[in-house]
């Protein structure tokens, strides 16, 4: 699961080189240039940014565009998951992330999704792809590690030392 507080969290623009447009009710302001917006753990990044305000000044959606856009987000047992794509559409209302062009998406532990199009639920870590490409998702599932370690094989006994008994010629 991705990490719950995050959504009770402010969303902060921590750079950006130029914005234009206004914090009002249902309203787009677009951020240029080095963009980087947080929300708690969960950080997304990329050169243009429309972030979409509600009815009620909230921030609805953001449109991220970048070479990469990445997003990256811990849960709640600390592990990281980054995603990069061309394009990022972030709903802030549902917390799902949807990338699109070259999308891959890696969450530790437990592997990496590669497609066309990827959609991170943020909240579950639910993850679906489709690919337009060469009509493949690529994924790969890393293994759950042992919970017990196995005995280590035991080492045959060590030679003697000294000198070799003599052979017996009778």
């Amino acid at each position: 699961m991705a990490r719950k507080d995050d959504r009770q969290k402010p969303m902060n623009v921590e750079h950006a080189d130029s914005f234009d447009g206004k914090y009002a009710p249902n309203s787009v302001t677009t951020l240029h240039g080095h963009v980087v917006i947080s929300q708690g753990t969960m950080k997304i990044t990329g050169d243009l940014a429309k972030v979409y305000f509600d009815a009620d000044q909230n921030v609805s959606r953001i449109e991220i565009t970048g070479r990469p856009a990445h997003i990256e987000q811990l849960d709640d047992n600390g592990n990281l998951m980054t995603g990069d794509a061309g394009k990022l559409d972030y709903d802030n209302d549902q917390g799902i992330a949807v990338l699109s062009d070259h999308a891959s998406i890696k969450q530790k532990g437990r592997g990496a999704a590669y497609g066309d199009k990827l959609t991170y639920d943020t909240r579950t870590s639910q993850m679906s792809g489709e690919s337009a490409g060469d009509g493949m998702v690529h994924m790969t599932f890393l293994p759950k590690h042992a919970a017990a370690a196995q005995p280590a094989p035991t080492a045959p006994a060590p030679a003697q030392s000294g000198p070799a008994p003599a052979p017996d010629h009778h």
